[in-house]
């Protein structure tokens, strides 16, 4: 009887520590802005025979036409011309290609105006952050732009420019066409600043572990399966590209949740300690 109730509490820890492990699973978010710039070619056919068009720019995560839509950045459209940026508003509005005035449409931290009456250089600036003012993860990223200047399908160009969010990001180069020139996406805060990364060996350990620290940390904590603190450090000094030696040898054996956090974040590692 008590063998089996002993086997029941193990599985149990085992299965807590999982899901505790899983609802912590943190993705790394660099924070990092970009600068886009592009200059719209003119065309000499228009649907009221001058530059009067509509143009809206937005971020996707992902890329090409199965990115996610993430935040608009421009909108100018005309109130008769509610249908001529069907891809942003589909995008924008979650399914809908007919309403890009719609207050249903998302250009919400957006440039937002009526028809646009001459063709020019735009520029705008992504923090990183979604339509809620939330950081998102590092990752692959695209502006996208879509403009029309004449009615039906002959008058519309939609194009995306893919680049990449998190350390190591780099400025991507693109190539001039018949309706965009000049294009840019630059890196407009290289500096990095990210969330604690740690490497943690050996584990599962006997009693030592050895952590190798990627970046700058503040505070390192290890804590047990009932969320119990039972290593606390407050870190002062650089810890970057360095190694810390922590002994776990007069703790009960099982499995450790080692927190470690700076100014960006936390990050958490599971450790298994069998002694």
């Amino acid at each position: 009887m008590q063998s089996n109730c002993y086997m029941k509490i193990k599985l149990l820890t085992v299965i807590i520590a999982f899901i505790l492990m899983t609802s912590i699973k943190i993705n790394a978010q660099t924070v990092q802005s970009r600068t886009f710039t592009f200059t719209e070619a003119s065309h000499a056919s228009t649907y009221n025979g001058n530059a009067q068009h509509d143009l809206a720019v937005w971020i996707e995560q992902g890329s090409g036409t199965a990115g996610t839509f993430i935040v608009t950045k421009f909108r100018y459209v005309g109130s008769g011309t509610s249908d001529h940026l069907p891809n942003w508003a589909a995008k924008a509005s979650g399914g809908v290609t007919s309403t890009a005035t719609s207050a249903s449409c998302n250009t919400t931290t957006a440039t937002t105006g009526a028809t646009l009456a001459a063709w020019s250089t735009k520029t705008v600036t992504w923090d990183g952050k979604d339509a809620s003012g939330n950081l998102v993860a590092d990752g692959n990223y695209q502006f996208v732009v879509q403009s029309t200047w004449n009615h039906g399908t002959t008058g519309t160009a939609i194009r995306y420019f893919p680049f990449v969010k998190g350390p190591g990001a780099t400025n991507p180069t693109f190539t001039d066409d018949a309706n965009y020139t000049g294009i840019t996406a630059v890196l407009s805060s290289p500096s990095y600043s990210i969330k604690p990364e740690v490497s943690i060996f050996p584990n599962p350990t006997n009693g030592i572990i050895n952590m190798d620290f990627k970046n700058d940390v503040n505070n390192i904590r290890i804590i047990n399966i009932l969320g119990k603190v039972v290593y606390n450090e407050r870190v002062t000094e650089d810890l970057t590209n360095t190694n810390k030696r922590i002994d776990l040898s007069n703790l009960v054996g099982g499995i450790y949740i080692v927190s470690v956090s700076n100014d960006n974040g936390t990050s958490n590692y599971k450790v298994v300690l069998n002694n």
